[in-house]
């Protein structure tokens, strides 16, 4: 990596962070954490072994949202690298691939993990889309999604349109307006909410497995909708305050909380006797005090450095040069996304 700090690719901070697409990747985090173990601990080889909680609130209900987020990441990466240099697609494909080498060594711990599958996504997918005139960019992203619903693969299958609809989103600057559209959350979540009730019904009558797993795929996405919209709209109560302190950290630092959530619950869940139990009151607390662990070192680490160390090292493959990792002043949102 070249050290010269007149490298016109290095990285310009925005002004402020979009404090509510940290807290929402915090949330994110929150959820996928209590899934990732059991399944990561093999105490399930199904869905239907799960508590009746587990599977109708967390199961596949939180991999949509964190989808939907790196695809708005991306977005407004290649957008402010856009503004820097004139080849911003290498930067983009170089992001890629560390995170690809990432998820690697990640799959060796927890098979199943999404980091290697998000870079392969990337690089098929949105790297293409960022060809495309803006305003076929929705149609494009309604349309991968659809198909991944009816792909009937489960999870995986939504990630290709949900990336597609979270670059479409940053290119459409809606991140940006998040807190000057409670309405449109609004509507979000009267709508999430109908396609959940419609679609919970459906599951429970004697449909055949083929249409079960592509309900279940849309129960999870319009379940994930309801939850953003309460979430963004919680954090225009008096709550968001707490909220927004205990989870933008954690968001601002998911790469490195996501992978060592992983490096703290395979040891100490192979300690707890966890694999291949039924231990789930156990399991759950292991998840709530991995959080807990996280939201407070997130904080302390945010108060001093910039950047999270996984963030902050993608961060120098991507520009290929070693950049500062920034002091508490940095801390307190003069950090962007990309």
């Amino acid at each position: 990596m070249s050290g010269s700090p007149s490298s016109p690719q290095a990285p310009v901070a925005p002004k402020q962070r979009i404090a509510a697409l940290d807290a929402l990747r915090g949330f994110a985090l929150c959820g996928i954490i209590f899934v990732n173990i059991p399944q990561t601990m093999e105490m399930f080889a199904y869905a239907g072994q799960l508590p009746g909680p587990l599977r109708l609130f967390f199961l596949g209900r939180f991999y949509p949202l964190f989808y939907l987020l790196f695809g708005i990441g991306f977005g407004i990466f290649l957008r402010s690298a856009a503004r820097r240099t004139g080849r911003p697609r290498p930067l983009l494909l170089r992001r890629f691939a560390a995170l690809a080498a990432l998820g690697a060594v990640l799959h060796l711990l927890q098979p199943g993990e999404v980091l290697l599958p998000f870079a392969v996504t990337g690089v098929l997918v949105l790297l293409p889309l960022s060809y495309l005139p803006r305003r076929a960019l929705p149609a494009v992203a309604v349309a991968l999604t659809v198909a991944g619903v009816l792909a009937g693969v489960g999870g995986l299958g939504l990630l290709p349109g949900l990336f597609a609809l979270g670059y479409t989103l940053a290119e459409l600057r809606v991140p940006e307006t998040l807190g000057e559209r409670p309405r449109h959350l609004a509507a979000l979540g009267a709508v999430s909410l109908a396609v959940c009730g419609l679609t919970y019904w459906l599951i429970t009558l004697p449909l055949p497995d083929v249409a079960q797993i592509r309900l279940g795929t849309t129960l999870s996405l319009a379940t994930a909708g309801c939850y953003v919209a309460l979430f963004l709209l919680l954090l225009r109560t008096p709550a968001g305050a707490a909220l927004s302190w205990a989870l933008a950290p954690m968001g601002r630092m998911a790469l490195t909380n996501y992978f060592g959530a992983a490096l703290l619950f395979v040891p100490i869940g192979a300690a707890l006797g966890l694999r291949g139990s039924k231990e789930w009151a156990l399991a759950a607390a292991l998840g709530a005090a991995i959080l807990l662990l996280q939201a407070v070192v997130s904080n302390l680490w945010l108060r001093r450095y910039g950047y999270g160390p996984l963030e902050w090292a993608w961060r120098c493959v991507t520009y290929w040069r070693r950049l500062p990792m920034g002091g508490r002043a940095d801390a307190g949102g003069a950090r962007g996304a990309a």
